[in-house]
């Protein structure tokens, strides 16, 4: 239980901190998503279920804060899909080698790609811009930059375990 409100605090200040300040961080159209990095963390660690109950609720708190009109829901679907995908790199004799190794960065990587795509799916339905362009503009180079920052946990996960 101790170990589940650890958690949930930590996941309360990375969205305070990714509502207000990683914005401000962007490169171009790209926007590092910190809490799909810190959802694929938990359920490297956790397992499955952890993450995507994680994702799950890190996404319904940014959607209710975030006020999106009409897409409420959005973000805790994506990131539950985040939190499940990243649960299949989860091996419990393994953990401290997945987060230290390119395995980590892989499950960030396809994590992100899978939520942007589904996120700009839902998000652009019955619009006039098209999915594939969205993903292209934005999915991609957030997902790009979001792999490449977790570049430094994976480092200093690399450095606590070996």
């Amino acid at each position: 239980m101790r170990r589940y409100l650890f958690l949930s605090f930590i996941s309360f200040l990375l969205i305070v901190f990714s509502t207000t300040v990683v914005n401000f961080v962007a490169i171009g159209n790209a926007i590092p998503d910190l809490l799909l990095m810190w959802i694929v963390y938990i359920a490297i660690t956790q397992g499955q279920l952890t993450g995507t109950l994680f994702g799950f609720s890190i996404g319904l708190f940014v959607d209710v804060i975030s006020g999106n009109d009409g897409m409420l829901g959005l973000s805790a679907l994506c990131k539950s899909l985040a939190g499940f995908v990243a649960g299949y790199f989860y091996h419990e004799n393994k953990i401290e080698i997945t987060l230290s190794s390119s395995k980590f960065l892989f499950a960030v990587g396809t994590s992100a790609l899978l939520h942007n795509a589904l996120y700009f799916v839902i998000f652009l339905r019955g619009s006039d811009v098209g999915w594939w362009s969205a993903i292209v503009a934005y999915g991609i180079p957030s997902m790009l930059y979001t792999t490449a920052l977790a570049v430094v946990p994976m480092s200093l996960f690399r450095r606590k375990y070996q």
